[in-house]
């Protein structure tokens, strides 16, 4: 059995050392076994694979009740498969619809970069064009001109 320390899951795993703690009092991984002379963690082989599919559920905006779900949906398997599907569709579909809002802000952006583009090189017909273009993207923010 390899014998990790907190460094090296930490290192390996990219959570810092504060969280893995937190993982462990929330019970999400563990309980971590312990050094006998020193009383350190001491983490599985185990331990870092689970911790290393929570960090990258973490880096993707999973909360940690979702995360518990998957722990629990993955100890029972295939009877729990269209759960944890679902569950990651879920949060598919959320950073979608992010994606959707960043394109959003992204267009009122580039449509006013264009205005002051135009400004920067005299060209009062290309400005008069991007305008529209402007107050379109900001409609789509929400904002009403």
């Amino acid at each position: 059995m390899t014998a990790f320390t907190i460094q090296d899951v930490s290192r390996r795993s990219g959570l810092s050392e504060p969280t893995l703690r937190y993982y462990e009092q929330v019970g999400l991984v563990g309980p971590v076994d312990r050094d006998e002379s020193s009383g350190h963690r001491r983490y599985r082989d185990e331990d870092l694979h689970t911790l290393e599919a929570l960090a990258c559920l973490r880096a993707v905006g999973v909360g940690i009740e979702d995360m518990r779900t998957y722990q629990a949906n993955r100890s029972r398997g295939r009877a729990a498969a269209a759960e944890q599907r679902d569950l990651l569709l879920r949060h598919a579909e959320r950073i979608e619809a992010e994606i959707v809002a960043q394109q959003t802000r992204l267009g009122y952006l580039r449509a006013k970069a264009a205005v002051w583009d135009a400004r920067d090189r005299g060209d009062a017909a290309a400005e008069a064009q991007a305008w529209p273009k402007v107050r379109a993207a900001a409609g789509d923010l929400g904002v009403r001109s």
